[in-house]
């Protein structure tokens, strides 16, 4: 198996807190894409949509990049407890799909080119995951897709 976690991508997160690229996750389109385990993350080195191998084939209910994340995305402080900022976002489905071994969910905001889409985080689902003309929902975590402690 290439895909053993979920990861923030370091160089994305470097350019976010050295401000070399704008990144309102809130404010821009976020979108989810689905790979197999074929695809090996690299959290250090990843950093664009171009980098992404192995996403689901498009066709079937699948378009080649993903799904723009429904229900403005958002930040919230203080979530899911004191101290601590989230990223969550209604859950990401594809109806009427036949989808075969998606392995994670990628996020990545959209600039219209992959070669400067920037890739946000990977979420691991454990297990691959199919449809055969159903439904594929991403349970996003109660939690958020992410979150992080800012106080010590």
């Amino acid at each position: 198996m290439a895909i053993t976690n979920s990861g923030y991508y370091g160089l994305t997160l470097a350019k976010q807190f050295a401000k070399t690229v704008a990144l309102d996750m809130g404010a821009v389109t976020t979108y989810v894409a689905l790979v197999s385990d074929g695809y090996t993350p690299n959290f250090d080195t990843h950093d664009f949509h171009a980098d992404l191998t192995n996403e689901i084939a498009n066709g079937d209910g699948y378009t080649t990049g993903g799904a723009a994340l429904a229900a403005t995305p958002a930040w919230t402080v203080g979530a899911p407890a004191a101290g601590q900022i989230a990223f969550d976002s209604a859950d990401p489905a594809w109806a009427t799909s036949t989808i075969t071994d998606a392995m994670a969910a990628v996020l990545y905001i959209t600039t219209g080119a992959s070669a400067t889409d920037q890739l946000l985080m990977l979420s691991d689902f454990g297990t691959a995951v199919s449809t055969a003309n159903g439904t594929l929902t991403v349970t996003v975590d109660g939690d958020g897709w992410v979150y992080f402690d800012y106080v010590p």
